[in-house]
């Protein structure tokens, strides 16, 4: 069981790096060079801001906190399982597939490389009823 939990945290690891890397790779890869974003610039900061459409920045910072959530609740994961009785082994089972699914859209976010505030706070909403459901199992 660790192994197949070690295995999941690594690959959850390795999409991230990779949808990171074909971003164009940190916070600056998709800025460019010069002084100044001339009128195009303000105009596609207007227009995302019309559409609903998160920042660059604001984007990532809720990708690295939703990250560091799941890596929080991986590593609680871990723990309940030294003894943890069979009929819990099926909804930690669930809780992983739904963990995963997550990573998956964050990777397709990732990929676009934009989100609407309406995605980020479905996703945020999601990760918040996992964590609930972590800690029902906790209680048990």
């Amino acid at each position: 069981m660790k192994g197949i939990f070690l295995i999941t945290i690594l690959l959850m690891g390795l999409i991230v790096a990779h949808s990171f890397a074909q971003m164009g790779g940190g916070m600056m890869g998709g800025q460019k060079g010069g002084v100044g974003g001339g009128m195009m610039g303000g105009q596609q900061g207007q227009m995302m801001e019309h559409k609903g459409m998160m920042s660059h920045g604001e984007m990532m910072n809720n990708m690295m906190d939703m990250t560091n959530q799941m890596s929080g609740m991986m590593g609680n994961m871990s723990g309940m399982m030294k003894d943890m009785p069979k009929e819990h082994m099926k909804k930690m089972s669930e809780m992983m597939r739904d963990m995963s699914k997550e990573m998956m859209e964050m990777s397709k976010i990732m990929e676009r490389g934009m989100a609407s505030e309406k995605e980020m706070k479905k996703m945020h909403d999601r990760m918040m009823e996992m964590q609930n459901r972590k800690s029902d199992m906790e209680k048990k």
